[in-house]
């Protein structure tokens, strides 16, 4: 039977959206077909801002009519003919129909902009009631004071008690952060049936539109292609009806400029203030009236490269524009990456979402999608806190993928580079990294104990302490000098630099780890329903059979850190004892020394590609098998065949591809590609984290293991 839950609240603007949101990337790990629904949207020409949100981000494979039970003008046409259980029927009727299809469905009540207060809580508890979910609660805090906040939980759930709901938890949103812990207490100690309880800080970051609102709210254009910084908050709105240098006087941090399209001084002193030092951030311009710039204004817009900002235009009156921003809310759409962080990091530390799917009894699916599995990196990264020194400090996807950990709080991080460089990108932006940790080698005193320990190691090859101090001055040898001394526990790094400029540091005085000659790569394959490992795909073109052999053991390991049940195909193209040659005979010896190693993994090779992943051509080329048709971890006999594999499959089966990670060091060292998006970072930076905890796993269990 599908399951659900129900979030409503009391109030508009309570922050259903930012918990809903959260659920759904929670479900997204554990439930195999997650939907969503709204009872009622404003229209059904204008997809609903929730809907759109949760459709796109987890790719929802329904219709918006099949998420969504009625308009409100439906819903006042059938209220207003006294027609309320056709209503509710109409809207059952829509959500059963998508509940068939479905593991777990999340529902968010109306937003209370149609009608009055009252009516719509009552119709919200109703179609609860209707639907069969428990209610989740969600309260606004806002500025109320504590006595205030404790009544009105209170007077909440008597009314959804007496309504017959059933409660699932209550959670007390946009709280100020200092009342937090005495308010949980309270209400805890104030409920007379107790339920779970939760209480959420007030975030600015969320309550603030950003320009990709304003410019959405408003139908404006977009001037200048800004990327990223649409995604600026908007903390107040400047009209510029002062001449420039008045004008300037009033620009304060977060300011959304408006002024009219032909006002060129204006636009060109925007455009210096941004790129000036001695002013506050500018978050965006607004060119009202449908005005223009002139021809050579709009040249040097275009021509923007360096510190660039966002410019919008709109065809009202520059008056009319300023009601109209004022006026706009703060929403969460599918492309504004940083106020999902920002959410889902609220939410993550302050719900035990575990606890709360299991008073719904949400079962784990048994696939792993690839969402799923990115979901799953984040969780486990997030479950014992780790550094991670990033060398490219000042490179624009870095910076943006590590406000994204920040936010998440998924680990702890340090960027390396000149300090200034990087404060300038980040203000250039409008990143929220303003305590991240920045050393710049060149100026750190860690440069010259970084440097003696270098010495100490590498002048057996002839380095002098003179080289040595010059050498920790390049960022990758200082970063990985931070992992090999524990003032980091691990590096990522690639996005500007060759993998062997990533790696080299590691192998000359990290090394490999007891009993592994060799340091290797994998790609983890989210395919749609499972995924698989790959290894080596990116580092030894050419390895033998004990190499392989080190690079199975390896591999089964990274697959156990990753939730992955390490199944081992030696592949080659023969299967079993029935062809000859030097690679079959390869595979066949490295499988002999991985069984002699390490009895307790499951391997089998030589091993042909079909016969690994099929079960039943596995029952005919290797019957009795154990890995045969069910393998998770491939092992492929070269370089040419492991990079061709994965990169086909990729792309014929639309799968994704993390990595390459690598493997074998005695700490964490990932490289990226140069060509990595912000996700693929993120998700490297959280990988680290990961084997960064198995590392201690293991020192631990070496630790306590008897001498």
């Amino acid at each position: 039977m599908t399951k659900s839950i129900y979030i409503t609240s009391a109030a508009p603007q309570s922050g259903k959206s930012v918990v809903a949101l959260a659920l759904m990337e929670f479900l997204s790990g554990r439930s195999g077909r997650i939907g969503f629904f709204r009872p009622v949207v404003r229209s059904e020409e204008e997809p609903d801002e929730l809907l759109s949100l949760m459709a796109t981000r987890y790719r929802l494979p329904f219709s918006f009519a099949a998420m969504s039970g009625c308009t409100y003008e439906d819903a006042r046409v059938l209220l207003a003919a006294d027609r309320r259980e056709d209503l509710y029927s109409n809207i059952l009727e829509k959500y059963m129909g998508l509940a068939a299809q479905c593991d777990f469905v999340v529902c968010v009540g109306t937003d209370y902009g149609d009608a009055s207060a009252v009516l719509e809580f009552e119709f919200n508890m109703e179609l609860a009631n209707h639907l069969g979910t428990p209610a989740l609660a969600v309260i606004k805090g806002g500025d109320q004071s504590m006595d205030e906040l404790l009544e009105a939980t209170q007077v909440f759930v008597n009314t959804l008690r007496n309504h017959h709901c059933d409660i699932l938890a209550v959670v007390l949103n946009r709280v100020a952060a200092n009342d937090r812990e005495s308010l949980l207490a309270g209400l805890t100690a104030a409920l007379s049936q107790p339920c779970p309880i939760f209480v959420l800080s007030e975030d600015p970051r969320l309550q603030r539109p950003t320009v990709r609102d304003i410019a959405r709210a408003l139908d404006a254009g977009i001037v200048t292609d800004s990327g990223d910084l649409l995604d600026n908050e908007v903390t107040g709105v400047k009209v510029a009806a002062m001449e420039l240098p008045h004008f300037l006087d009033h620009v304060q941090d977060g300011s959304l400029i408006i002024t009219p399209g032909d006002r060129s001084d204006i636009i060109l002193g925007t455009l210096a203030a941004v790129l000036s030092r001695q002013y506050p951030r500018i978050s965006g311009l607004v060119l009202t009236g449908g005005l223009k710039p002139a021809p050579q204004i709009q040249r040097v817009l275009e021509g923007l490269d360096v510190a660039r900002i966002p410019v919008l235009s709109v065809a009202t009156d520059t008056f009319t524009t300023a009601i109209q921003v004022n006026a706009v809310q703060p929403s969460i759409a599918p492309e504004d990456r940083r106020k999902i962080a920002a959410a889902l990091g609220l939410v993550e530390t302050s719900i035990n979402l575990a606890e709360l799917m299991e008073r719904v009894a949400v079962d784990r699916s048994e696939h792993v999608t690839p969402l799923m599995f990115q979901y799953e990196l984040i969780q486990r990264a997030k479950r014992q806190r780790k550094h991670i020194v990033l060398p490219e400090g000042a490179e624009e996807r870095v910076l943006a993928a590590a406000e994204v950990i920040l936010l998440r709080e998924v680990c702890d991080v340090t960027l390396l580079g000149d300090a200034g460089e990087v404060r300038r990108k980040i203000a250039a932006l409008g990143l929220s990294l303003e305590n991240v940790r920045i050393i710049d080698p060149l100026s750190s005193e860690l440069r010259a104990p970084f440097a003696h320990e270098y010495y100490e190691l590498r002048r057996h090859k002839g380095i002098s302490k003179e080289m040595a101090y010059d050498t920790l001055a390049d960022t990758n040898y200082f970063g990985t000098m931070m992992v090999h001394l524990g003032y980091a526990d691990g590096m990522v790094s690639g996005a500007t630099h060759t993998t062997a400029a990533t790696i080299r540091p590691a192998l000359e005085f990290i090394k490999t780890r007891p009993g592994i000659s060799i340091v290797s790569s994998v790609f983890l394959m989210c395919l749609a329903d499972r995924v698989l490992v790959y290894g080596d795909c990116a580092i030894n073109p050419n390895p033998t059979a004990e190499q392989l052999a080190d690079i199975a053991v390896s591999s089964a390991l990274t697959a156990e850190a990753f939730g992955v049940e390490p199944r081992i195909a030696m592949l080659s193209y023969s299967t079993g004892e029935s062809g000859h040659g030097p690679d079959v005979d390869k595979a066949r010896e490295a499988t002999r020394i991985v069984r002699e190693r390490c009895p307790q993994l499951m391997i089998e090779g030589p091993l042909q590609y079909d016969a690994a992943v099929d079960a039943e051509v596995a029952k005919l080329k290797l019957p009795g098998s154990q890995v045969a048709g069910h393998a998770t971890v491939f092992i492929f006999p070269d370089l040419n065949a492991g990079n061709n594999a994965y990169k086909a499959v990729q792309r014929a089966a639309n799968a994704i591809a993390i990595g390459p990670v690598l493997q074998g060091l005695r700490k964490p060292i990932n490289d990226l590609s140069r060509g990595a998006l912000v996700p693929d970072i993120v998700n490297t930076i959280a990988i680290t984290a990961i084997q960064a905890q198995s590392e201690d796993c293991s020192r631990a269990a070496a630790t306590a293991a008897p001498q």
